[in-house]
């Protein structure tokens, strides 16, 4: 009898321009990804992708990546006079509900109050998302506020619940991911 294959661990790394298939095949996977952007071609994949990694841009992506292929995204969008950031996350429909993302959250946010030198991080999300709710609460972040009424979705009106996460904060126990830390070194608050 053959032992089964050991399922690859996924990892976290940085962003690249090769990872726009991969990004649009993502944002093809299911209804609910047309809130994280407009990604319907493959042109608009790689406008995409090259609007998170460019230099100045002011933000760090991380892609969640499994057998090489990028499956997901954690984003940080940087402030950089007050050395926080505002993160965002996606996953492929494929991926979900494996508690990939909240270990790739965890290990992102671990990296920007660490090594990336940031001091606080802050995300939100929609009340009827729960599943995001709870990648946030793995990954450290305590909920703050609601912003009522926030976001106009199909003709509702949808309150936000709002998290943060401080340097100071104690860290989370739950999975990390392993990170490459190829084009993430430096501050955070001095993004490319």
């Amino acid at each position: 009898m053959t032992e089964p294959a050991e399922r690859p661990r996924p990892i976290v790394r940085a962003l690249r321009p090769a990872d726009a298939p991969a990004v649009l095949e993502a944002f093809g996977s299911a209804p609910d990804m047309a809130r994280q952007g407009q990604v319907r071609t493959r042109e608009e994949a790689e406008r995409y992708v090259a609007r998170l990694t460019s230099p100045g841009g002011g933000s760090r992506a991380l892609a969640i990546c499994v057998d090489g292929r990028c499956v997901g995204l954690v984003g940080v969008a940087v402030d950089r006079d007050n050395r926080s950031g505002w993160v965002y996350y996606w996953t492929h429909a494929a991926h979900r509900g494996r508690g990939v993302t909240a270990a790739a959250v965890t290990t992102a946010a671990d990296h920007a109050l660490s090594e990336g030198g940031l001091e606080r991080l802050e995300l939100g999300h929609r009340v009827n998302n729960p599943a995001s709710g709870g990648v946030a609460r793995a990954a450290g972040f305590v909920q703050e506020g609601l912003e009522r009424a926030k976001f106009l979705i199909d003709g509702e009106r949808i309150d936000v619940l709002t998290y943060g996460r401080l340097r100071s904060d104690p860290w989370p126990e739950g999975p990390r991911l392993p990170l490459d830390p190829t084009g993430l070194e430096g501050p955070w608050w001095d993004a490319p």
